[in-house]
């Protein structure tokens, strides 16, 4: 629930961004430079695709094709954990990195150029780094 109100107040913002520029003229510069720069960030951030590249397409985004782009989702759809709430976890106990950077934010929104770099922190145990918690031998 947390995470579809997040969800949800980054989508109206851009919903009415969308909804303004579609009152615009198409010849306007306003419409112009603005229309790019929200579908570029769009695609950057993995929302559309490359071919969708009309304003109007940007209505069509769902609150779900922004919980897709979480690094928990992605985490968990990798395979990386078991769950999506292990995904969670591993995240807030920072075994997670996205490039070189630790990411402790489950709602972390992973770009399209940056989801082939998800991966353990290197001095993660599920790494292979330093070892966690090891039974003592009597």
């Amino acid at each position: 629930q947390e995470r579809a109100l997040e969800g949800s107040i980054c989508f109206n913002f851009i919903r009415n961004a969308a909804r303004h520029l579609l009152t615009l003229d198409e010849k306007n510069p306003h419409h112009i430079f603005e229309g790019e720069a929200l579908l570029r960030r769009m695609n950057k951030c993995g929302l559309l695709d490359e071919g969708q590249n009309k304003p109007d397409n940007v209505l069509a985004i769902t609150v779900e094709n922004f919980l897709e782009r979480c690094l928990q989702t992605l985490i968990f759809q990798s395979g990386m954990a078991k769950s999506i709430h292990h995904a969670r976890v591993l995240i807030r106990q920072r075994h997670i990195r996205v490039g070189r950077q630790v990411v402790n934010v489950p709602s972390f929104m992973v770009r399209v150029d940056s989801q082939k770099h998800i991966d353990f922190f290197l001095t993660s145990p599920f790494k292979g780094g330093r070892p966690g918690r090891v039974k003592r031998k009597n």
